[in-house]
């Protein structure tokens, strides 16, 4: 009883109550509109350029093989890139693009949508003298945004685009006169050059930073050495509670800490137990378990044990022996996981929330549209059980969307939507020359 006891106070400091989630949805509400005024905020809100989404009938999809993001050799990749357009300009455009080489009078460029999610030196873009421009270069979570927009149902916009995986960050539709900053960077860069007719701009908020201080986040003793250990201590801390790169890294600090308890009576995964059919059977560590070693735990381990209904929690206990090297794990042990396991993926889930519904009310999506549509990508929304639902869960607490507004909200996957979505702000910059508006 003592292990399930303690096991209960731990899983409970994971707790986001509705006091908590709605403070943190208005000081989040607080930091958007902060990053849309001046530089140097912790939400960077930062502007993207585009200024429209595709309204669903645009016709254009852009394909990359997975064997491309292989590659050591920046040129092998990029080289590769440039060829496999070369194959597509000469199977339907053929003529423009022999005009091109020969040129022969004016010859137009074809517009290119780009997603590349690392840092990127680019000093040259036609080394085989194609007609192509690369018009867009785009963050993953813009290019998901336009994704869903282009596939929402009916012709109506998408609001949000998301990504909850391996990092966190989102993209959002804003009104352009809401983005005082705009004054000040048009100013230093002399007039920028952009679509102003619409009256909107997509702003890529770098939602991982969202209270940096925290004055809301929640903040257990796990969270707390995890940070300390990490490589850019004190920041990213809405991130370090959500994504799935830092979930798993919770929970092994948790069951570490339950492992090492200095209380006798409080014996997990290094006693003797008494197994399913009464039998008694000893549990083991192997010493080079991934148990002791920093990210030893990946997210998916979450996945696995929070799906697990299995008989006496069967497939976790193969999951702690194949993952951890802890053999011979009474139920009772299990269950203490899967109870640390659920406290922490239910808490990421409500915190997603947060960022997603303070977007929905800030921008006043439910009463101007009378729905708010989102996109989403990423292994947490895709794959892990009951994330969306948790998410909804915490929608219907929060003040001002509550059990009504939740219902108007749409929650969409766009499934490796950033390459589609740079074809089409490609395509939606085109558009928006052509009228003469940039």
């Amino acid at each position: 009883m003592a292990l399930k006891a303690e096991a209960q106070r731990m899983a409970a400091e994971f707790e986001f109550s509705r006091e908590s989630l709605n403070n943190a949805v208005r000081k989040f509400a607080e930091e958007m509109t902060e990053g849309l005024e001046k530089q140097g905020t912790h939400m960077s809100q930062i502007p993207t350029y585009v200024t429209a989404v595709p309204n669903g009938t645009e016709t254009s999809k852009v394909a990359v093989p997975r064997a491309l993001m292989e590659t050591q050799v920046p040129s092998d990749l990029f080289g590769y890139l440039a060829k496999q357009i070369e194959h597509f300009l000469e199977t339907y455009h053929a003529d423009r693009l022999l005009a091109h080489r020969r040129s022969v009078g004016s010859v137009p460029h074809f517009d290119l949508g780009f997603t590349f999610s690392f840092p990127v030196d680019q000093t040259q873009i036609d080394a085989l003298r194609l007609p192509v421009r690369v018009t867009a270069l785009v963050n993953d979570t813009v290019g998901t945004l336009m994704a869903r927009s282009y596939t929402s149902p009916g012709n109506e916009s998408t609001l949000l685009g998301a990504i909850f995986g391996t990092g966190t960050n989102g993209a959002y539709v804003e009104q352009l006169d809401k983005v005082k900053k705009m004054k000040m960077i048009d100013e230093r860069e002399g007039g920028s050059r952009y679509d102003r007719s619409t009256g909107l701009m997509i702003v890529n908020t770098e939602w991982g930073s969202f209270d940096n201080a925290l004055n809301v986040l929640p903040d257990t003793p796990y969270d707390q050495s995890l940070d300390n250990e990490s490589n850019n201590k004190g920041i990213q801390m809405f991130e370090k509670r959500v994504s799935g790169m830092f979930l798993g890294e919770i929970l092994r600090r948790a069951i570490l800490a339950l492992y090492n308890h200095p209380d006798p009576e409080i014996s997990f995964l290094k006693d003797v137990n008494s197994g399913d059919n009464d039998m008694r059977t000893a549990t083991s560590i192997d010493e080079d378990s991934a148990l002791f070693k920093q990210w030893g735990i990946d997210t998916s381990f979450l996945s696995i044990v929070e799906e697990d209904q299995s008989d006496h929690l069967r497939i976790t206990k193969q999951m702690l022996e194949k993952e951890l090297g802890i053999s011979g794990a009474s139920t009772e042990n299990a269950i203490v996981v899967k109870m640390l396991v659920h406290a922490i993926g239910r808490r990421a889930a409500r915190l997603a929330a947060v960022a997603m519904g303070a977007v929905v009310l800030e921008t006043r999506s439910l009463e101007k549209d009378g729905f708010a549509d989102i996109g989403v990508d990423g292994s947490l929304v895709e794959y892990y059980p009951g994330f969306e639902d948790y998410v909804r869960e915490a929608f219907r607490e929060m003040d001002g969307i509550g059990a009504e507004g939740e219902k108007k909200i749409r929650i969409g996957l766009a499934k490796d939507g950033s390459g589609l979505g740079a074809a089409l702000i490609a395509l939606v910059a085109h558009e928006s020359e052509r009228r003469g508006s940039i």
